[in-house]
């Protein structure tokens, strides 16, 4: 059980190790996109399902709430948050609407949706892409692998992140540390602080 459980901290670490090269520039976008909806007064719609609707959560929080330092709240909204919400859009229209909806209530042009989705193949994240879209604001998308049909939907002005691997969880492992760059590359965008650019 040892070594099985030294090999998950391996394959995690030399992930995140091969990932960062892949990676970096692509998160950077997404903080520059991120930063100009919020200094310009729009705000950040997030989802995801499963572990990915407990990270949009988390991302949420730290925009509203911190992340590593006192700052005003942000305007963020976890759309998987509310079970009300979810279950009486499921119910009347389909689970594949249960973003989508959101996204036309409350989504305005200069808005992100970031959606998070390890496979890229999800119907309700790629249906809130498409509304997104349609609304004119701009989509940043983590997935794994290639990024499935989520990476095919949006265009040059929107960015895609994924994470070069099959696995579930060492994909959410690396959404995870991604969020903490977007969340920590926000803050000093806006606020200041130590960059290496």
């Amino acid at each position: 059980m040892s070594n099985r459980i030294l090999g998950h901290f391996r394959e995690s670490a030399e992930l995140k190790i091969q990932a960062a090269s892949v990676l970096t520039q692509p998160i950077a976008q997404a903080v520059e996109l991120m930063f100009a909806a919020l200094s310009n007064g729009n705000k950040i719609l997030v989802c995801g399902n499963g572990g990915a609707a407990a990270l949009a959560q988390y991302f949420a929080a730290a925009l509203i709430g911190r992340f590593e330092r006192e700052r005003l709240p942000l305007p963020a909204i976890a759309l998987g948050a509310d079970a009300v919400v979810l279950t009486a859009i499921g119910n009347d229209a389909g689970f594949p609407e249960i973003y989508s909806k959101q996204v036309q209530a409350f989504g305005q042009p200069g808005d992100v949706l970031l959606v998070i989705a390890g496979s890229g193949d999800t119907t309700n994240v790629s249906a809130a892409v498409d509304t997104a879209l349609e609304r004119e604001m701009r989509v940043v998308a983590l997935t794994g692998t290639a990024g499935g049909a989520i990476g095919k939907q949006i265009s040059d002005a929107d960015v895609h992140i994924y994470v070069p691997h099959e696995c579930a969880a060492r994909v959410l492992e690396v959404h995870l540390l991604t969020i903490h760059c977007l969340c920590d590359g926000i803050d000093v965008a806006l606020f200041g602080g130590d960059s290496d650019d």
